[in-house]
């Protein structure tokens, strides 16, 4: 009988093993598995506590040659930052689904931060100009961080505004994001100046009140809109749904706990309204851009899969590299 021993990979180790190009491949493999019928996700479980919340996702991908299963349990509190804590903390829990064995516990904050930021980078892939150079990050926190280094890998970005509700997070930003990816990055705190001026606009804040509105997009605009990954969230202004062609992560996800859910309510889209799933595109069955003046917006609510693609290549490079587990 195998006893095999799980592995525990923790955040020190993951960003030994996993590169932004690695994180990039796993998710592009989830998407195109998921376009292809091989993997398995329900919808994610919420927990409300007063300051904060939990919530659990779980995936399978029938993967060649291995099937993998993957269950992450995240808890998100804003306001851990003046406690000297981090605003998400949590585990994934990796499986060998032939045979039900547990083959690792990895920390989940390095997998969700660089796993949210590939599917951003994927999205712009096809949906952003190719010429596109000057980017605005709305909320400059650690996924803030994560979506700029991710989304320069696939676009040659040569200007970025940082924009954040503290405006010394936006300044502390761009000193050290500046430097980090030899890039111009300058704070700012004329959200619509920024934003009117670039070609890609990120939203990665934890914001309840949608503040990109319409007039805040010119035509030719991608928008990834990550933070509204719970009903309470919101950063897309309805009317700016009306504009452009969406593609969600999941449209059942983005239907109920994203931007696109509060689009709905206000009677400014609707399920059929959404051009396409991701993985559509990746596969592709659908276009992504297919005008210089189309504004596209990706609805990223966050999938389990990403989960089980970044956590099962990160534990397949630390078996093979022999790593000690890490704290």
């Amino acid at each position: 009988m195998n006893t095999q021993t799980p592995v525990f990979i923790g955040r020190d180790a993951l960003i030994a093993l996993m590169t932004l190009d690695d994180y990039l491949s796993a998710v592009t493999s989830a998407f195109r598995a998921h376009a292809e019928g091989r993997t398995s996700q329900p919808m994610p479980l919420h927990i409300a506590v007063d300051g904060g919340g939990f919530h659990a996702k779980g995936a399978y991908i029938g993967d060649r040659p291995r099937c993998w299963t993957a269950v992450k349990v995240n808890s998100n509190f804003p306001g851990n930052p003046r406690r000297g804590l981090p605003t998400i903390q949590g585990a994934v829990l990796l499986y060998d689904a032939e045979d039900g064995r547990l083959l690792a516990v990895l920390d989940s904050m390095e997998i969700t931060a660089k796993r949210t930021a590939a599917a951003s980078a994927l999205a712009a892939q096809h949906l952003a100009r190719e010429d596109a150079s000057i980017i605005t990050i709305c909320g400059c926190g650690e996924q803030g961080r994560a979506q700029l280094a991710a989304i320069a890998r696939v676009r040659a970005l040569r200007r970025a505004y940082a924009w954040d509700a503290d405006a010394q997070k936006a300044e502390l930003f761009a000193r050290e994001m500046g430097p980090a990816l030899e890039l111009e990055v300058a704070a700012t705190a004329n959200l619509q100046d920024a934003t009117t001026a670039s070609d890609i606009v990120v939203t990665a804040t934890s914001s309840t009140t949608p503040f990109l509105a319409s007039a805040c997009v010119r035509p030719g605009t991608f928008v990834a809109a990550i933070g509204a990954d719970s009903p309470q969230k919101s950063e897309l202004h309805p009317d700016l749904f009306g504009r452009g062609k969406v593609v969600a992560d999941s449209l059942e996800q983005a239907a109920v706990m994203g931007d696109l859910h509060h689009a709905i309510e206000a009677g400014r889209a609707a399920r059929e309204s959404v051009y396409a799933e991701l993985a559509e595109v990746v596969a592709g069955f659908k276009p992504g851009r297919t005008t210089v003046d189309e504004i596209t917006i990706f609805d990223s609510t966050g999938l389990a899969i990403q989960d089980v693609a970044a956590s099962a290549a990160a534990y397949t490079r630390f078996v093979r590299k022999g790593a000690p587990c890490s704290t």
